[in-house]
């Protein structure tokens, strides 16, 4: 072994040391851009249920070093508690390896699920590796039994991986040993159902709560409308029930002078 390359080696593995130390401290990354998802409203699932309007926080955060790159993404539904290992994913890079390599292990896990958050979030992940590493290829993974046991949940979830440029395959008839396959991430999708999700700027948002305000303000006009013509119509019954009574009294005393009348002649 030559002196260059005894001098390369120990360089080598400090810079793999490092790689390796940097990826453990990111395990503790927090989101730190914010933007906010619209969740259109969608005719209820029978599997699912209801699916109204909503909104939703969507937070990223980006780490880079010489070996590893990271992209870590999550989402925050206001007023709803969810589980730690639900609505997280990591894009973790390996440049050493020229490999991209997706988290948490125990699998994607959305809620709400059925509302397209799951397929934006892998599109921002794709789309993220895509502007710099196209030519790294994805690694494959086995896909989770228990997600078989249901027919129409295999193939819901076998649709948003195909949907997304995967390669799904299975090693049994039964459908229950099923993988995704290595794919080059240039040859990805990095769309999604915009008719589900929609990112809404600021000024969007400040614009909605505009229009909110307006139409709030229209309403209690409309309402304040409606309670004067209640108002004129109590008052305009009131009367009408004075009037009556009046004219059943006068109509009672006539009936009674008439007979007092004709039995004094």
């Amino acid at each position: 072994m030559t002196e260059a390359m005894m001098e390369a080696e120990p360089v080598a593995q400090t810079d793999r040391q490092e790689g390796d130390t940097a990826a453990v401290l990111w395990e503790d990354v927090q989101a730190e851009h914010f933007s906010m998802l619209r969740l259109a409203p969608l005719p209820t699932d029978r599997a699912t249920g209801g699916r109204p309007l909503r909104f939703v926080e969507f937070g990223r955060a980006e780490r880079h070093s010489k070996d590893f790159s990271l992209l870590r993404m999550t989402y925050h539904l206001p007023g709803q508690k969810t589980r730690k290992e639900q609505n997280n994913l990591d894009i973790w890079v390996d440049h050493a390896n020229r490999s991209v390599r997706v988290g948490p292990e125990s699998g994607l896990q959305i809620e709400p699920w059925n509302r397209g958050l799951g397929r934006f979030m892998v599109a921002q992940g794709i789309h993220w590796a895509q502007k710099r590493w196209s030519e790294y290829r994805i690694e494959g993974t086995a896909l989770a039994n228990k997600d078989a046991l249901n027919e129409d949940t295999r193939l819901r979830r076998d649709h948003f991986l195909k949907t997304q440029g995967f390669e799904v395959a299975y090693a049994d008839p039964q459908h229950l040993k099923g993988s995704v396959k290595d794919a080059k991430i240039g040859n990805l999708n990095n769309t999604w159902n915009t008719e589900k999700v929609q990112i809404v700027e600021i000024l969007d948002a400040a614009h909605m709560l505009q229009q909110a305000e307006q139409k709030i303000q229209e309403q209690e006009v409309t309402i304040k409308k409606a309670e004067d013509r209640v108002s004129k119509f109590r008052r305009d019954d009131a009367g009408l029930r004075f009037t009556i009574a009046c004219l059943v009294t006068f109509a009672v005393f006539q009936a009674g002078l008439l007979i007092w009348i004709a039995t004094h002649r």
